[in-house]
């Protein structure tokens, strides 16, 4: 490692450091250190937004799949946008007129109020285990850019060295120190993808007659993936935008209805065209200088996610290095810092929330950093157990959306409130993802686990009401 590449790496994170110490200065309430005080501006709010979902894990994970399968792997992230923008049109006012839901800090929160305390409960653990295992995807992302980045430098170090900036920052500032850094991380890594990473990649492998005659045309085409590639993607990504808990907080910390809704545009728009094509065109590039010997490593051991930060290792000087690992860095903290503040949020507000409004306001946020710091480590520990970010990062979506999909949709847009129903979906879901995903079979017409997962739930929501509503309407012949 140069100590140039050195330097910079350090400057930056003291300076994220910097930041985390400023705003705990300016946090004097739970509205601060949750919800950022209710009054963020749209274009914060936006690039928050995106770099929380797309981030250091889709980042390399985009990278992954433009060495694997090209230009098709964009498509992953349409579904981000198709989200997005669903969600600006029909979810946002429903959350922003509500006034029932004007002091919320959580996502749960919304569950509690539309069935009751148990449910809100058991929305809080799924999303508590969803967002640990995301977070964990993060700090994992960013350890594989140092690790094959930096020779010196062994995953499990490069691990420990991410998890304790990302949790420390994260721990001393709370949401608003989490959105104010997104927004410069995700200029960082716009400018590193600009300027840096893919002139300098496209430039060094020979241009774009090498490129087409290095590749498979395949390779160059939106259609090369299957429709269950599509479908998979879209069931896991697009319903995260109604479920997700760094999204409801974001939803609440902007300022009103139009102001929300604008930062999801934004958010839509930069995941795809602009974050998707960038992402799998340097994957692209990997491959092309894989398969002209520029890349010293073995296809059969290369981890595809690996390509990338061993392709900007070997074609950038020092400095430059150390500017795009700067940019790379910045998209992996500005995922984990605000999924590890969800799942504090969960604990410290849906879990421990009755116990802690005893407590003074000051003592209520030293809980909150406490909590962080405890799941800060848990994800740290997580991580350290996982080798793939895409898959880790998949998974957890898929235990969330399964789990939470049908009751808050059925919560949020008609009149079926029923708690058993939903406590019986919200198991259902979730379990028969987890389960499908554990056993070595192969799933009907090559869908994932979740698809079975969010019709199980379904399913089940629909049953268990019905009777329900059948028990009471008996009840209420028999009065008659």
């Amino acid at each position: 490692m140069h100590f140039i590449d050195l330097g910079i790496f350090v400057g930056y994170m003291i300076l994220m450091l910097g930041v985390g110490y400023y705003f705990m200065r300016q946090n004097k309430s739970q509205d601060d250190y949750y919800v950022g005080g209710r009054n963020i501006g749209p274009w914060h709010i936006g690039l928050s937004v995106v770099a929380t979902d797309v981030g250091g894990g889709f980042s390399v994970g985009l990278g992954g799949l433009g060495f694997v399968m090209g230009l098709s792997g964009s498509w992953m992230l349409f579904t981000g946008l198709l989200g997005a923008w669903l969600a600006a049109v029909f979810l946002i006012p429903r959350i922003k007129q509500d006034k029932a839901f004007a002091n919320f800090y959580t996502f749960p929160q919304i569950f509690k109020h539309l069935f009751d305390r148990k449910v809100g409960i058991a929305a809080a653990v799924i999303s508590l285990i969803g967002y640990l295992g995301f977070t964990s995807s993060q700090l994992l992302a960013g350890a594989k850019l140092a690790s094959g980045t930096f020779i010196e430098l062994g995953l499990t170090e490069a691990l420990l060295m991410m998890g304790v900036i990302a949790v420390v920052y994260t721990v001393l500032g709370g949401l608003k120190a989490v959105i104010y850094t997104d927004t410069v991380q995700w200029i960082i890594l716009m400018l590193g993808f600009i300027f840096i990473g893919l002139p300098v990649a496209y430039f060094h492998v020979g241009g774009w007659e090498v490129i087409q005659a290095t590749l498979p045309q395949e390779f160059f085409s939106l259609s090369n993936l299957r429709w269950q590639d599509f479908a998979n993607w879209g069931i896991t990504i697009l319903p995260i935008w109604f479920i997700g808990m760094t999204l409801y907080q974001r939803i609440y910390a902007s300022r009103d209805t139009k102001s929300a809704q604008k930062a999801w545009f934004i958010a839509g728009l930069f995941e795809w065209p602009i974050m998707a094509f960038m992402g799998v065109s340097l994957g692209l590039l990997s491959r092309v200088a894989f398969e002209q010997g520029l890349l010293l490593i073995d296809l059969e051991t290369l981890d595809p996610e690996m390509g990338l930060p061993i392709l900007l290792r070997t074609i950038l000087p020092p400095g430059i290095l150390g500017l795009m690992m700067a940019a790379y860095f910045s998209a992996v903290l500005s995922t984990a810092d605000s999924c590890l503040m969800a799942a504090s949020g969960n604990l410290s507000t849906d879990i421990f929330g009755k116990w802690l409004n005893k407590k003074k306001e000051s003592q209520q946020i030293l809980y909150g950093q406490l909590f962080t710091l405890i799941l800060g480590i848990i994800a740290l520990i997580v991580a350290m157990q996982m080798t793939n970010v895409l898959d880790l990062m998949l998974y957890s979506y898929a235990f969330m959306v399964s789990g939470l999909l049908v009751p808050i949709l059925f919560g949020l847009f008609t009149k079926k409130r029923n708690p058993e129903a939903a406590i019986a979906a919200m198991i259902t879901g979730g379990a028969v993802t987890v389960i499908l995903g554990l056993l070595p079979i192969n799933l009907p017409l090559g869908l994932d686990p979740n698809f079975f997962g969010v019709f199980a739930s379904l399913a089940v929501f629909l049953l268990v009401n019905k009777y329900r509503e059948s028990k009471i309407q008996n009840k209420i012949n028999e009065y008659a």
